[in-house]
């Protein structure tokens, strides 16, 4: 389980740039995954600080992505995977931006809502900003299998 941000101001939104095991760098939301006994609120506000250096409040619970994946593992077997990701809309209330180090992310940084289709990013950047758009009465977008 995991929890993420849509920061959006000004026509930009806050991003973090994730750098995967295998040291791909995409952008993603701001967020992950929550601490035994955390409460998702809480998750949101303590990844955001850690991954964008900004003190956030969620203003909304936009929606719950639940996302299953299965991949290859050593010896032939295949492991099956599920995650549950919580959306928030939130907002800055303190903070400067800075780089996190030391964790799943390198950099963090605004773009304009207008070139986030051009950046290399994860699907859940295109999740986020369906439901931050859409607000769906079910908290899922159309498209969310």
């Amino acid at each position: 389980m995991a929890a993420y941000a849509v920061c959006v101001r000004d026509d930009e939104i806050l991003l973090a740039r994730w750098v995967a095991g295998d040291g791909i760098r995409q952008w993603t939301l701001p967020g992950g995954g929550m601490d035994h006994g955390e409460d998702p609120l809480d998750t949101v506000v303590r990844e955001v600080e850690e991954e964008t250096g900004y003190r956030v409040e969620a203003t909304a619970l936009l929606g719950v992505d639940s996302i299953r994946r299965r991949y290859s593992r050593r010896l032939g077997t295949h492991a099956d995977w599920q995650g549950l990701r919580i959306v928030y809309a939130c907002r800055v209330t303190g903070g400067e931006l800075r780089h996190e180090t030391g964790g799943s992310t390198d950099r963090a940084a605004w773009y304009p809502l207008a070139d986030v289709a051009g950046l290399d990013r994860v699907e859940l950047v295109d999740t986020g900003l369906a439901l931050w758009r859409e607000r769906p009465a079910l908290g899922r977008v159309a498209n969310n299998g």
